[in-house]
């Protein structure tokens, strides 16, 4: 699957850090450009990926689950 995110850079005196438009409290930071958007990219993962479990908590076991392409 694949998913396509806004990244906001800014530079913050020799830091670069990066947040995500779309998952609020998503963040990432490197000396570079490039390892604060590699450390974005985690966090947006990491995010989606805890979204998950924690969304299906209480989920009768029985509902139909099924997958839908955005």
């Amino acid at each position: 699957m694949r998913n396509e995110f806004t990244a906001i850079i800014a530079q913050d005196e020799d830091w670069y850090i990066a947040f995500c438009l779309e998952i609020p409290e998503t963040n990432g930071q490197g000396k570079t450009k490039e390892d604060a958007l590699e450390n974005l990219a985690e966090g947006i993962l990491l995010a989606l990926e805890f979204g998950r479990e924690g969304g299906l908590r209480g989920v009768p076991s029985d509902a139909i689950r099924e997958v839908i392409v955005v």
